[in-house]
């Protein structure tokens, strides 16, 4: 009964910004830890981001760290991307996922039991 709606995805160009949201359902989402992942064409799926359940311990990948922020609503059980300075190299499938504990390896996508279906997001050059 869990699901993980992501939207917001489209196509900009390089330089510009877009927020992704994840609005999850069939969960305790207050106490869920959640994590932003990308599978661009040929690449294994990559951690992008992370937040805690307490929303106070964050984690980025390398690549995106200083661009992106990844915020949450509890009362409006969504996880946000909010993403700026888009590049080529961007350009991905992006998923938002779910965990109810936390495991050691937050950006690692198997720490995680809930995922949504995915946004694609695209960086024209």
């Amino acid at each position: 009964q869990v699901q993980l709606v992501e939207s917001g995805g489209g196509l900009v160009q390089a330089g510009g910004s877009l927020r992704l949201s994840c609005t999850a359902s069939g969960l305790t989402f207050a106490t869920s830890s959640l994590g932003w992942f990308r599978q661009a064409p040929g690449k294994e799926r990559e951690g992008v981001s992370y937040i805690k359940w307490h929303g106070d311990t964050t984690a980025y990948a390398d690549s995106v760290k200083g661009r992106f922020t990844i915020s949450r609503d509890n009362a409006k059980r969504t996880v946000y991307l909010q993403m700026r300075s888009l590049n080529a190299e961007d350009t991905a499938m992006y998923y938002c996922a779910a965990v109810v504990v936390d495991g050691s390896r937050p950006l690692d996508r198997r720490s995680y039991q809930y995922w949504g279906q995915g946004t694609q997001v695209t960086v024209s050059s």
